[in-house]
């Protein structure tokens, strides 16, 4: 999404609960469940779940936790996936990002 902050220098604005929201449905269609299997997996309605991955609503933490668990992908691979789509939105290269092993 690109927006006009000052006129004749078009600026690129992230909206972070959108990145979210894609990293989370690429993760959830990658493994072919569907919104009803993992909204009932992480305890969230459907609709919900649905409204998160499309970036209309922002996820709380312990959401987002339950959200990952239900998927089986740490929340810092997530956060991490959502860092190098806001850099590369940025023009940036994305930042090394070291998880340690669990």
């Amino acid at each position: 999404m690109t927006t006009q902050l000052t006129p004749g220098r078009p600026t690129a604005v992230v909206l972070l609960r959108q990145e979210l929201g894609e990293v989370l449905r690429e993760l959830r269609t990658d493994q072919g469940r569907t919104l009803r299997e993992v909204s009932a997996a992480a305890n969230v309605s459907l609709g919900y779940l649905s409204e998160v991955e499309r970036g209309a609503k922002e996820a709380s933490s312990e959401l987002l936790f339950a959200i990952c668990a239900a998927l089986g992908a740490p929340l810092s691979a997530v956060l991490a996936s959502v860092a190098e789509r806001v850099a590369a939105v940025e023009g940036r290269p994305a930042a090394l990002v070291s998880v340690p092993a669990a």
